[in-house]
């Protein structure tokens, strides 16, 4: 009996405790600016203007002020929190693109002097030996190096022709 008098004496002191804490809340924050005031209120704070916005959300929309409506806006979707976007430095971003480019011009340089030199097809004789095969064989003789008046290079590589 005496335990239960004890718990019921508990609770009635703890509830009193809570409502003198919340009447001793800290004062309400202005809502004016909201934005530039927010990351400096303690987390107290934060939390009591929350409740209140909250409260304030309740009422209709036409008898809210605008600053009113702004705080209310930016304690739920604002850049704080989870949603506070991550500052990537830029040096970090222009360092791993210039590794990256470093990195394949070295890899393009060595398989460059690995490679075999360039195959006998591609010299300027063979590609001329090949025209005057095709016009032997009157290769595509309407448009081709076998037609008549053709003032093309045929097989000869414009590229590998000067080297």
């Amino acid at each position: 009996m005496a335990f239960r008098q004890l718990a019921t004496v508990t609770r009635a002191s703890s509830s009193r405790m809570a409502a003198r804490s919340l009447s001793t809340s800290p004062s309400a924050v202005s809502l004016s600016n909201i934005e530039a005031s927010w990351k400096s209120l303690t987390p107290a704070e934060q939390e009591s203007t929350f409740k209140a916005l909250e409260e304030l959300q309740k009422k209709d929309w036409k008898e809210l002020s605008l600053d009113e409506k702004k705080a209310s806006y930016y304690v739920a979707f604002g850049p704080h929190g989870p949603r506070e976007p991550i500052a990537a430095s830029g040096t970090s971003t222009l360092a791993g693109v210039a590794v990256a480019v470093a990195v394949a011009g070295g890899l393009f340089a060595i398989v460059r002097s690995l490679g075999q030199e360039k195959p006998k097809t591609m010299t300027k004789e063979w590609q001329e030996a090949a025209n005057e095969k095709a016009v032997e064989q009157k290769m595509d003789p309407f448009t081709g190096p076998a037609s008549a008046n053709y003032k093309g290079s045929g097989n000869v590589s414009s590229i590998d022709a000067d080297r």
